[in-house]
């Protein structure tokens, strides 16, 4: 096999394990780089402490109840395309997607509802997608029409019409974080997809051409990209994290957009920022992320899994939601292995949110305003998880919390707990009542017994305090 042809198919075969049906895999511990400048570190320590992150897919493709962005690849249309079951050719499909901005009207739209929402659910920061991979921008940019601004969006004429504009302060003024999640490719600019060259109509996930063959080309959409992070970082206030997704856009494969250059003038105003190159690895991939998963054992570097509250990312006709008891489970698990957990939560085309999905959030909320104390601020601590519980800790009040999860609501809570626990301790207080227990201790570890509670409904979690 000729040595081009055989490293094209190398990558190629690590270009497939980057992004698989849409979903990303994560960087290895491996090709972690700490950052040296002490602003960074201590934006990570702020990103531990906070836990909980709101992630909002949303734009017009909403108003189809399909997978966002992936279907207008091509090459992806074997996976991507199942849900296109009215009868269209796949040119006409690509045309009707790229014109759903000319009917995006969310005129039920309400940040400041969002934001107290948020807040009262316990989530501590915003992960807004600016941009995916379709290149409409719900941001009043100046580089592209394809906007919520534009002329062709009807939206344009409301009083929250700069939708990131709006939705961020009225999260800042809620106290909690701003990240922007924004995609490195664009799928709408002719500087990316172009049917000028030999590919023609058929579009895969990357450019139309080789840059390295078309340089002044590539440049152009090296600048447009520039241009709009850019523009994020100086219009919008404070942005506490830039969160980039597309991992195949990057120098690895031909497609070196120079992010590092730009993130470095950023940084010039937005002091500490974080930067996450999703999948990249390195010095501007600040923390890793895995998708879709929660990693069997904990990570040695700051990480956030990104899960969806339904079924998918994009917003989807009578979804199923996920109760308030299996996040708050996957919580647990996430913050003991010392994740964040990005709950992707999806917007209706009317600008509101879904009610299934605002009871799941209202019953995070309850469960986290009376322990919150085990999950926020806290830090792995060893056995991380272990016999069914998972253990966190505040290190410097001398505080373990031991917190055992009922997955199922029908579970008959336990009248006794094992905790393998070893340590020298003072006393043991049970969250859930606020009364210190009764224990048993030897060296596996301490039995807890519980006072028997008449409840029709089995309690999320019993969660122990453990004072050292």
């Amino acid at each position: 096999m000729p040595k081009e042809l055989k490293s094209e198919q190398m990558e190629e075969h690590e270009e497939k394990e980057i992004v698989q049906q849409g979903i990303h895999n994560y960087s290895q511990e491996k090709n972690y780089v700490w950052p040296t400048d002490e602003r960074i570190l201590k934006k990570l320590e702020w990103f531990k402490d906070q836990k909980l992150a709101l992630m909002i897919h949303w734009g017009p493709c909403s108003q189809l109840g399909i997978v966002t962005s992936w279907a207008l690849s091509d090459e992806d249309a074997h996976w991507s395309r199942h849900q296109i079951n009215w009868d269209v050719s796949g040119e006409e499909f690509k045309k009707q997607y790229f014109d759903l901005n000319k009917s995006f009207n969310p005129i039920r739209f309400e940040p400041e509802k969002w934001a107290k929402l948020a807040k009262e659910s316990g989530f501590k920061y915003l992960l807004f997608t600016t941009k995916h991979h379709d290149g409409f921008c719900m941001w009043d940019t100046k580089y592209t029409d394809y906007k919520i601004t534009g002329k062709d969006c009807p939206f344009r004429v409301h009083k929250y019409a700069d939708i990131c504009a709006y939705l961020f302060e009225a999260f800042r003024r809620q106290g909690l974080g701003i990240a922007t999640c924004f995609s490195k490719a664009d799928w709408h600019i002719d500087s990316y997809w172009s049917e000028k060259y030999a590919r023609g109509k058929y579009q895969w996930r990357g450019p139309s051409y080789n840059p390295l063959e078309e340089p002044e080309e590539w440049e152009k959409f090296v600048q447009f990209t520039h241009n709009q992070i850019k523009e994020l970082a100086t219009n919008y206030g404070q942005i506490d994290i830039m969160w980039f997704d597309a991992g195949w856009v990057d120098k690895k494969y031909g497609q070196d957009i120079r992010l590092g250059e730009v993130i470095e003038q950023v940084r010039k105003y937005q002091k500490g920022m974080l930067c996450v190159d999703r999948t990249v690895g390195g010095t501007y991939e600040n923390y890793v992320t895995p998708e879709q998963c929660v990693p069997d054992e904990p990570l040695n570097v700051p990480w956030e899994s990104c899960l969806t509250m339904g079924m998918d990312f994009a917003y989807m006709y009578e979804d199923v939601y996920k109760t308030s008891r299996q996040i708050i489970c996957t919580l647990v698990d996430i913050v003991a292995k010392g994740g964040n957990l990005a709950l992707n939560v999806i917007p209706q085309p009317d600008g509101r949110l879904p009610e299934g999905a605002i009871k799941t959030m209202q019953g995070m909320g309850q469960w986290l305003n009376k322990f919150g104390e085990c999950i926020y601020g806290t830090r792995v601590c060893v056995p991380y998880k272990k016999d069914g519980v998972a253990f966190t800790q505040r290190e410097s009040e001398g505080k373990v919390y031991a917190i055992y999860t009922y997955p199922e609501e029908n579970t008959l809570p336990k009248e006794e707990i094992f905790i393998p626990y070893i340590e020298n301790f003072k006393n043991i207080i049970c969250l859930n009542n606020n009364k210190e227990v009764e224990y048993t201790k030897n060296e596996k570890g301490i039995t807890v017994k519980l006072v028997k509670e008449e409840q029709e409904i089995c309690p999320i979690a019993h969660v122990f305090c453990i004072n050292k």
